[in-house]
């Protein structure tokens, strides 16, 4: 109750001097001079009040600021300190002031932020307890990272963002809080430390030098070989072009390590030449000695050195004086001889030429459609038109088309006794006459009409896989080796009258049935180049007397094509009609009655066939077993889709199942066991 009583009567007395003030002339303005507090259990509106008084400051309250404070000074303070020590009890009991033009609003802290305030950029100028912003421009640290890390350090109830189209951060808190934040900020958001650093080898090959000291300084949990590899904080490259090793880290007593190294190692040898021995992994050895040999005979020619005038493998694929290149095909190494400097620019374009290429797998759908109709209609006749004695003196008739369809050949056949001689295909009606020669029964036809007609339709559809290497020809031949005769003579044996002949034929096998021949090369923007040769082919006539006769298609072509995509190589459309009529003139074309002395034969026939083609680049081993699985679950679907029916008295004899490559491979995935466990016996 006294304590009550004291902090009123400093109120009624910090009012009474305000009151006393503004009887004065400066009466507008603040107090110069220090002033005592002690505010004992006050209420907070009577506080702000009186330091309104003391500052010059308006003071705007939150109805919901409510509550009383102590304040209590020893010696007499300024009124700026006044000021601050009322924002900092405000904070105590959950409120704060937000500076405004000519105006401190006091308002809970949860709201602060919604309301103006100083705002600031990389310096906050403020000091003390009101709140502000501050706008901070990143350069190196993200912004958004950054805001996980300063959340914690930042009042619950104020705010901090990040933008990051500018990377920048926007932080609403106390102005001496915010001091603290910016150097922390400043701390952080500094360049990397793990800058790159260039180390120049004289004498040594940069690529390999790069590949054994990666190995070396490799963390063990994770170490990888290869022309780049990192260990814990430090990363190896080479650079070829330069012979320079490329190191990157944030140790620098691993850097100051790398360096000695480097510098001991890198010593010219004792001998004019450098013998190396260098494993390639996917080049050819063979094919790229031979590149190699024409690349250091031009090195020595540019240096001055006189190079032999043929570089010849005969001689173990020397180049030039103190230059050998020679290819290992059973391990595919190269075997190198050359001073150092000549060997670094070799091994800079080995590294280069020892790439792994891309697979290319083409999918070839080749579609055939023919369609054939064809129908004749026709009558032929023979008949005796005068007759003397019994004997024929005038015959007259009719007769068209050729072979076993013409009626003489017909009676000519039925006469030498095969009177079921008549065309085999279609209505056929035929009239015939017995005639008495030499006393012998002879049947002859004397008229026929035939009626035929023929559809016919047939559907091929080839679709031919290939998987070669980039640049790589690759071929599939589906069909036949069919001979054809190519010569022949007959010999005769010597010294007899009757002498025997011994005929000889040379012949010549040719592949009739589908061939395919495809050349890729994959370009680095991801085209791909074919180089493409597709023939489809089949016997036509066998028993042709020159020879076998085949129907044949191919294309030749060369096209561009993206990866994954389908293009059409080309393909024929035809339509092929004939029409024929076989007649007597004038008696042909009489209506009705004409058609005693015709025959008509109609054909049509239509072909489409097109050739398409689809490729698609490989380049990863997951894409490759991924493509084999889709293709072997294909077959093995297909394989076992059409079993045998069931039949009594007949085995049962049943095809099997195609293994299954997923359930293979997680059964070799399994680690084996040291030592096989007991089995139980089964119950019988």
């Amino acid at each position: 109750m006294n304590g009550r009583l004291l902090g009123l009567r400093a109120v009624l007395a910090a009012s009474l001097s305000a009151a006393a003030l503004a009887t004065s002339p400066a009466s507008a303005a603040a107090p110069q001079g220090p002033v005592m507090l002690n505010f004992v259990n006050a209420e907070i509106d009577s506080v702000v009040r009186a330091m309104g008084q003391i500052t010059g400051k308006n003071f705007l309250l939150d109805p919901r600021v409510k509550g009383t404070i102590n304040i209590a000074s020893v010696h007499p303070v300024s009124a700026d300190l006044a000021y601050q020590i009322l924002i900092s009890s405000l904070r105590m009991q959950g409120f704060t002031a937000v500076e405004g033009k000519g105006l401190v609003k006091i308002v809970p802290e949860a709201d602060a932020k919604q309301h103006f305030s100083q705002t600031y950029g990389r310096v906050v100028k403020s000091g003390g307890d009101q709140v502000v912003t501050q706008v901070y421009p990143l350069q190196y640290a993200t912004a958004a990272q950054l805001v996980t890390v300063l959340r914690p350090l930042i009042a619950p109830n104020n705010a901090v963002s990040a933008y990051p189209g500018s990377n920048t951060l926007v932080i609403t808190d106390y102005a001496d809080n915010l001091k603290r934040i910016t150097q922390i900020i400043e701390a952080i958001d500094r360049p990397n430390d793990a800058e790159f650093n260039i180390i120049k080898v004289q004498h040594l090959s940069a690529i390999e030098l790069a590949q054994q000291l990666s190995r070396l300084f490799a963390d063990p949990a994770g170490a990888h070989s290869g022309p780049v590899a990192a260990g814990n904080t430090l990363l190896i490259a080479a650079d070829g072009r330069s012979n320079s090793l490329l190191v990157r880290t944030d140790n620098q007593g691993k850097l100051d390590t790398l360096r000695a190294m480097v510098a001991q190692l890198d010593t010219p040898s004792s001998a004019m030449s450098n013998l190396q021995v260098v494993h390639l992994r996917n080049a050819d050895a063979t094919k790229l000695a031979e590149t190699l040999r024409a690349l250091a005979a031009g090195e020595a020619r540019g240096a001055g050195v006189p190079a032999p005038a043929q570089a010849a493998p005969a001689v173990g694929g020397a180049t030039g004086p103190g230059v050998t290149i020679l290819a290992d095909a059973a391990t595919n190494s190269l075997v190198i001889n050359a001073p150092d400097h000549l060997y670094n620019s070799l091994r800079a374009v080995i590294d280069k030429l020892d790439a792994q290429r891309a697979q290319i797998f083409v999918e070839a759908l080749i579609v055939e459609v023919t369609s054939a109709k064809a129908a004749e209609l026709g009558i032929q006749w023979q008949g005796p038109l005068i007759q003397r004695n019994g004997d024929y003196a005038l015959v007259g008739g009719t007769n068209f088309s050729s072979g076993g369809n013409n009626l003489l050949s017909l009676s000519a056949a039925a006469a030498s006794g095969a009177v079921t001689s008549l065309p085999s295909t279609g209505l056929n009606l035929a009239l015939g006459q017995v005639l008495n020669i030499n006393g012998k029964p002879v049947t002859t036809l004397t008229a026929l009409a035939r009626l035929w007609e023929g559809d016919s339709d047939a559907n091929i559809l080839s679709t031919p896989n290939l998987l070669t290497l980039d640049n790589e020809e690759a071929k599939i031949v589906i069909g036949q080796n069919v001979p054809f005769i190519t010569g022949s003579y007959a010999q005769g044996a010597s010294g007899a009258a009757g002498a025997t002949v011994n005929p000889f034929q040379t012949i010549e096998r040719k592949d009739v049935g589908l061939t395919l021949k495809v050349k890729p090369q994959v370009s680095e923007g991801g085209t791909i180049k074919l180089q493409i040769v597709q023939e489809v082919s089949n016997v036509s006539d066998a028993t042709n007397q020159a020879g076998i006769i085949t129907n044949k298609r191919s294309i030749e072509t060369t096209v561009l094509v993206g990866d994954g995509e389908a293009i059409v190589l080309g393909g024929l459309i035809q339509d092929d009609v004939q029409n024929g009529v076989d007649k007597v003139p004038g008696l042909g074309d009489i209506p009705l009655l004409g058609a005693l002395f015709r025959s008509e034969t109609r054909k049509r026939t239509k072909t489409n066939l097109m050739v398409f083609l689809r490729p698609a680049v490989v380049r990863s081993p997951e894409a490759m077993s991924g493509l084999t699985q889709n293709r072997y679950d294909y077959i093995r679907n297909i394989y076992s889709a059409f079993p045998a029916p069931k039949r009594w008295l007949m085995p049962d004899i049943s095809a099997g199942n195609l293994p299954n490559l997923k359930l293979d491979r997680v059964l070799a995935a399994k680690p084996k066991s040291a030592a096989p466990t007991a089995e139980k016996a089964p119950t019988p």
